[in-house]
């Protein structure tokens, strides 16, 4: 297994984050939940959940824990209502302005389409599990030097997708679990009302295939 405590130190370091990058893995059976982990205690929403694991929180959180069904529908956790997947939910809260609109962003929402029992959560330092995403709550200019880094090697362009809805859960981890490549997210009401994402801070996932080469990008391009 990579060295999570090591690439945690240098993206802390490097980026002067507040708290640490947080590994998310979504499990499809319990053997894949490293012995001794303890199961949340509470219910709470995706984001808070990572909220929790940005601050030092190891643990993981079955269907009966998650307290969002549109975060946990993206996952694969449970099945989106189906007044989420109509778009009827946010068009009631007035975001679009019409019921199609709200529809046609919510069909563009990524989901995992899979089926997961729990997700997994813990610091990158702590993480003994290969994670799905790492997801990383910074400032505008800690998420420029994430994405400077990410076309260190091979150039191009950074190409992110987001609508405002649903960022920590399906920008953050869905979309990288699907796509194997980073993404990033302006945040969303919901992440900042109930996870407090602060309003200067943005979200990032990295999947975990790319993040030794996007620290080892990171480390020259701060020298």
């Amino acid at each position: 297994m990579a060295n999570y405590a090591e690439m945690s130190s240098k993206l802390k370091t490097l980026l002067g984050l507040k708290g640490s990058p947080v590994a998310v893995r979504l499990i499809k059976e319990r053997s894949e939940i490293p012995a001794g982990t303890p199961e949340l205690k509470e219910k709470l929403r995706h984001c808070e959940m990572v909220q929790k694991a940005r601050g030092g929180d190891v643990f993981y959180a079955t269907r009966e824990q998650h307290a969002c069904a549109g975060g946990a529908g993206a996952l694969g956790i449970m099945e989106t209502p189906e007044k989420i997947k109509s778009g009827e939910f946010y068009f009631g809260l007035g975001r679009f302005k019409t019921l199609e609109s709200a529809k046609k962003t919510m069909d563009a929402v990524p989901r995992t389409n899979k089926q997961f029992i729990a997700s997994l959560y813990a610091p990158l330092e702590k993480a003994g599990f290969k994670p799905d995403a790492i997801v990383i709550i910074g400032n505008p200019k800690q998420l420029l030097k994430i994405a400077q880094s990410n076309i260190y090697e091979k150039g191009g362009r950074n190409i992110v997708s987001f609508s405002g809805i649903q960022s920590v859960c399906a920008d953050a981890v869905a979309q990288v679990y699907n796509t194997g490549e980073m993404n990033a997210s302006f945040g969303c009401d919901g992440s900042r009302k109930n996870a407090k994402i602060a309003d200067d801070e943005l979200v990032v996932g990295i999947p975990e295939a790319k993040l030794e080469s996007l620290v080892e990008a990171l480390e020259k391009i701060s020298k």
